[in-house]
């Protein structure tokens, strides 16, 4: 039986939470902000999916097993998710820019 001065096993990654709290930190705002928008413009629209896909992504990069094999997945799954939760805003700057300079 293991107590809790055993040493972690080899496979285990003691920083696996770094990625995912990063993302978290910087895009739940953003998910929150965008869907309190979206909402009370009667929906979000064509943006639903990439705010479900920006939340799920989020959520499996603090689910995966604290592995290290897993490291590149966790990065992969945090990146994507702030990617997505980061869309709809850089959709609506771009959009900005565009008509300003038209």
């Amino acid at each position: 039986m293991l107590g809790n001065d055993a040493p972690p096993s080899p496979a285990a990654h003691r920083t696996w939470w770094r990625a995912p709290l990063v993302a978290t930190l910087l895009g739940l705002p953003l998910l929150a902000l965008e869907y309190r928008w979206f909402a009370s413009q009667d929906g979000p629209g064509a943006f639903s999916g990439v705010l479900f896909w920006a939340a799920g992504l989020l959520v499996l990069a603090w689910v995966l097993p604290h592995r290290r094999s897993l490291r590149g997945l966790r990065l992969a799954a945090a990146g994507t998710g702030l990617g997505c939760a980061l869309l709809p805003v850089m959709f609506a700057v771009l959009l900005g820019v565009a008509v300003a300079a038209s």
